[in-house]
């Protein structure tokens, strides 16, 4: 057997193969004069990434579920070395890197987690910035001496496996901002000290095409989202007029000095904002709320009350504006109306007893320039799925492009069939399901609507209000599993579907609004949930924390 390796340097890494190579230039070679090695952690699908670190001699592992901390884990788990160095796969290491991390760490043999300096690197120039904001990425710069500090980045961040047994693994319901820093609090508060060293610097890249304006905000605002989560989580949460203030000052900064930076941050700035007006709204965590199985979201997701419809409200207008502001709606039918026209078989399970709107619904879906079939029936004493399976025996989905299954309770925009399908087959989706408007019923985060977006892919597809299967999945998945209330059912689709390598997601252009009656008013909620437990057993599932991921936003569909 090889003798161990003086370092197992770890890259987690989703699709974004030329990043990858230029790292790993850099890298590799400092890695075999060092005698560490190298793993990179695929967590995408593109075939490219694989093919690229084995050009490398890279080691390739694959993650056990999705994220960046996921990833650090599952390259934690397969290391050789006592010494783990964490970099990100953006980044690229001058000649010397390692050397001088290597030598910083053996002068500092009572310490356990390191960092060195991380240096923006906007090829092209970057947006026009004034001088008074910080760069658009992630940076580090604790000065040119080594010293102890409260944090480091996982860009650029060494640590002895004694550390990580000590404090256990990084958090992987953590996604965005937050991710390596909860680690090292924790690390901290078992009276652990972090060393900065000077000399072990890299740089962090963006490519001409992502050091746009455009670009930059999109990720800003995607890291001003997952930021104020982070801090809820913390407890340092800023009120929303902070919110508030925060982005007027950045709107008057562009305005004033003329700096393009200071639109990112603006963004970031929004995305904060954004997620403030989501809390908590329909998102309130309480005992009863708190999910004993990680199948279960762990919120009501219901919308009641002046507050939360107020703030509901305003997030709707925002992304209204947004898509008005782009023509979207106007552009999509124009787009749609070229498409290909499709059999589509969609089927409804109608609640007399109480109000509903299935007959809108039915009206609207009717309308569309697409074949369609439409068929219901009364619930009756049959549970959700047993009565769609009743409706499959009379409808065969054979023959049909498309199965969609709608729920009585659900309000469809104009022209939504005709827009969901086309953007459905534009990005090759298999499970789709319209995002929900924010005054909206909807138990996980991941399907309410977001600004600017199209379509999101994700790593879960929940069972309602409206969902839809490609003919592509109807082998697998039809019949539907004889439940009544089908809890965790969208759960073990979503891992199917990782599994078959099937694309699936939101669809944001399209969104509904669900909601007239409060969830779970018609059936007994402890009676879904041992359901589901009955069901998974034994099952592949996604877990809550992996399904309230966004994989893949796209912003417009050319």
């Amino acid at each position: 057997m090889s003798p161990e390796p003086k370092a197992s340097i770890v890259i987690p890494t989703r699709d974004r193969p030329e990043y990858l190579r230029v790292t790993l230039a850099s890298v590799v070679p400092q890695a075999q004069r060092a005698a560490a090695e190298v793993l990179v952690v695929d967590d995408g699908r593109d075939l490219a990434t694989a093919a690229m670190a084995e050009h490398y001699g890279a080691r390739v592992i694959r993650p056990r579920s999705s994220g960046a901390n996921a990833a650090r884990n599952a390259g934690v788990a397969a290391a050789r070395s006592d010494l783990i160095v964490l970099i990100d796969d953006d980044v690229e290491a001058p000649p010397g890197w390692l050397a001088a991390l290597l030598d910083g760490i053996a002068g500092a043999p009572d310490r356990d987690v390191f960092g060195g300096p991380i240096r923006a690197r906007l090829e092209g120039g970057g947006p026009r910035a004034c001088g008074r904001e910080p760069a658009p990425i992630t940076t580090l710069d604790h000065g040119s001496e080594d010293r102890d500090v409260a944090l480091v980045w996982g860009a650029n961040m060494a640590i002895r496996r004694r550390a990580l047994e000590l404090v256990g693994e990084f958090d992987e319901t953590i996604s965005g901002r937050g991710e390596e820093e909860d680690w090292q609090r924790r690390y901290v508060a078992r009276g652990g000290r972090i060393r900065y060293l000077a000399g072990a610097g890299l740089d962090h890249r963006r490519t001409r095409e992502d050091a746009t304006v455009r670009a930059l905000s999109r990720a800003a605002y995607g890291l001003g989202r997952s930021a104020r989560r982070y801090d809820v989580r913390k407890g340092t949460v800023p009120s929303l007029g902070a919110e508030l203030r925060t982005l007027a000052g950045c709107i008057w900064h562009v305005l004033r000095r003329r700096c393009a930076t200071g639109i990112v941050l603006g963004a970031h700035a929004l995305g904060r904002l954004r997620e403030a007006l989501q809390e908590p709204h329909g998102e309130r965590r309480s005992a009863i709320d708190a999910p004993p199985d990680d199948f279960l979201s762990g919120t009501s997701g219901q919308v009641f009350g002046l507050r939360a419809t107020g703030r509901a409200v305003v997030a709707d207008a925002l992304c209204d504006a947004a898509a008005l502001a782009r023509l979207e709606a106007w552009r999509l039918r124009r787009a749609s109306r070229s498409s290909p026209r499709r059999r589509v078989l969609a089927l409804a399970i109608e609640r007399e007893d109480m109000p509903n709107l299935l007959s809108k619904a039915r009206a609207e879906i009717l309308r569309s320039r697409h074949e369609v079939e439409f068929a219901s029936m009364t619930a009756g004493a049959g549970g959700k799925f047993e009565n769609l399976n009743a409706l499959l025996d009379e409808h065969p989905a054979a023959g049909h492009d498309w199965l969609l299954v709608v729920d009585d309770d659900v309000e469809l925009p104009p022209g939504f069939l005709d827009g969901f399908v086309f953007l459905a087959e534009r990005f090759g989706l298999r499970l789709a399901q319209p995002a929900h408007r924010h005054r909206s019923h909807a138990a996980f985060a991941i399907t309410r609507r977001r600004p600017l977006s199209v379509v999101r892919e994700t790593a879960f597809v929940e069972i309602g209000p409206v969902c839809a299967f490609h003919a592509a999945t109807f082998e697998t998945l039809l019949p539907f599993p004889p439940l009544r209330t089908g809890w965790g059912l969208d759960a073990h689709w979503s891992a199917l579907a990782a599994a078959r390598g099937w694309p699936i997601g939101v669809i944001d252009a399209t969104p509904v609004r669900h909601g007239l009656r409060r969830i779970a008013a018609s059936y007994d909620r402890g009676a879904a949930i041992a359901e589901a437990r009955e069901f998974l057993a034994g099952r592949p599932y996604t877990r809550a924390g992996d399904a309230q991921r966004t994989l893949v936003a796209h912003h417009g569909w050319r």
